[in-house]
């Protein structure tokens, strides 16, 4: 069966209404356009976006609010940040989350005056049952180096995971079968880890180097990605806000 990706690929990203089991057979006919062998070169990473997204209610209706932020990768300081907001129709489904969150990611970075050369994402990228989190779907779309950091574990069948020493940049793989699916790292001493897996185009190595260097003293969250986390909870009152005064 010879296989349409590009018609799959924006089947995917638009928001249309899927049942489970075809939500898991357009990932498993995705995976092959994934990149999880590529490694990149440090000496051109130069834009560095974080995505997050909040959700809240409004009635009957459930809405979404995406932010990306972009980074300096040298200085770490912010050089752009937008976000939008649209409602989500994707129910929730475990497993197929990227659904519900990939169309209004794109929607936001539409409007980036700058284009990124990684992305990192707050979810999962190969550390999910079929290698499909929101890090590798949106990597496959975006055509580029993407990394998933996790703040809580999403466990795959009965694995459960090892806890790294107690120092900054200890780690444990998380390997199922013959598999390292993604990487428990201690971000900073004496607090929760957080979950590394690749998304596309980059190697768990050098994921968690980025992950690594993006961490300050404030957070054990990687800075683009907390910073895009505080943004969306700005822009989800700003919204909520504008729906009150409508009323």
């Amino acid at each position: 069966m010879i296989v349409n990706y590009q018609e799959l690929l924006n089947q995917s990203v638009s928001g249309e209404i899927l049942t489970k089991l075809q939500a898991i057979q357009i990932q498993n006919q995705l995976l092959p356009l994934a990149d999880f062998e590529n490694s990149i070169d440090f000496k051109h990473l130069s834009i560095i976006a974080g995505v997050d997204l909040a959700y809240w209610k409004q009635g009957t209706k459930e809405y979404g609010v995406c932010s990306i932020v972009l980074l300096d990768y040298k200085t770490r300081q912010i050089i752009e940040t937008c976000s939008d907001f649209g409602e989500i129709s994707f129910p929730y489904i475990p497993g197929c989350l990227s659904f519900r969150e990939i169309p209004l990611i794109l929607k936001t970075s539409k409007k980036l005056k700058l284009k990124p050369d990684l992305y990192l994402f707050d979810g999962n990228g190969y550390l999910h049952p079929r290698h499909m989190g929101i890090a590798t779907h949106a990597g496959i779309y975006f055509n580029c180096p993407t990394i998933g950091v996790a703040k809580s574990y999403y466990k795959i069948g009965d694995t459960e995971y090892d806890m790294p020493k107690n120092t900054a940049g200890s780690y444990c793989d998380i390997q199922i079968g013959e598999e390292i699916y993604g990487r428990v790292l201690r971000t900073l001493p004496s607090v929760r880890p957080v979950f590394v897996s690749i998304g596309n185009k980059i190697t768990l190595e050098d994921a968690t180097q980025i992950t690594q260097y993006f961490i300050t003293k404030e957070s054990h969250i990687p800075l683009p990605t907390r910073l895009a986390d505080i943004e969306t909870h700005k822009m989800r009152k700003h919204y909520q806000e504008m729906f009150s005064d409508i009323k």
